[in-house]
């Protein structure tokens, strides 16, 4: 297996010098950084980061964000308690506006994952909100917070789930394309990206470059992706 620094240094010379690939690790724009701020995060700000990532997958992103502020005045702002109320009528009637992104199969995972995450509260003991028990899932088995979504939420699978969470401030990898490339490419995985097989070799290697190097999930994740694949050289 690799070690951080071959990686680091490859980064390096494929985007032009240090400068400019630290550039390119500098963290994007969270709702939370660390779980610590994550823990003081609403469960509205869940449920609408859940909802925008399920909109957005095999959508046009730019469509969505322009379309958000809508979405959120027609959802009660994802107040939870509010969209558990709603009925089949009333979604597929939200569904049927112009304002929004008109998809019924979509709109109906708002309630969905609205359910979700009171659930965690009802029956996950001493968890008092959403937030903390996002919070209090350990990063070295982010996988297994994947599945969970996946699981109990609706379109949360895939990388759906995980971009979400990584907007919120959750640490956590992304399996892009670039990524999915370097464990192919290095024959550390040769099955279906999603199998429990290969989420759990990627895991373990995430695991053991943080130990190596003390970065974030997320820094390994794009320093991996800017050391291989067809990403540009920004130079």
């Amino acid at each position: 297996m690799e070690k951080v620094s071959s990686i680091y240094q490859r980064a390096t010379d494929r985007k032009g010098g240090e400068g400019n690939l630290q550039l390119l690790l500098t963290p994007y724009h969270t709702e939370a950084s660390g779980n610590d701020e994550l823990t003081r995060l609403g469960d509205d700000r869940f449920l609408a980061h859940f909802t925008k990532k399920v909109f957005q997958s095999g959508f046009v992103w730019r469509v969505v964000e322009q379309k958000w502020p809508d979405f959120e005045a027609h959802f009660f702002e994802f107040d939870i308690f509010k969209i558990m109320m709603m009925s089949e009528e009333m979604l597929e009637k939200k569904a049927q506006d112009p304002k929004i992104i008109r998809n019924f199969k979509k709109v109906q995972t708002i309630r969905a994952n609205a359910q979700m995450i009171y659930d965690v509260q009802v029956e996950s003991n001493g968890y008092a909100s959403f937030a903390e028990f996002v919070a209090a899932w350990p990063e070295e088995d982010i996988i297994g917070l994947w599945a969970y979504l996946k699981k109990h939420g609706q379109r949360l699978g895939g990388n759906t789930g995980p971009y979400a969470l990584r907007a919120l401030g959750k640490d956590t990898f992304l399996l892009s394309r670039d990524v999915e490339s370097y464990f192919r490419e290095h024959k550390l995985i040769d099955g279906g990206l999603m199998t429990k097989s290969s989420l759990n070799t990627i895991q373990r290697c995430f695991n053991e470059w943080q130990q190596q190097s003390g970065y974030s999930l997320q820094t390994l994740s794009r320093l991996i992706s800017y050391s291989c694949g067809d990403n540009s050289l920004q130079v």
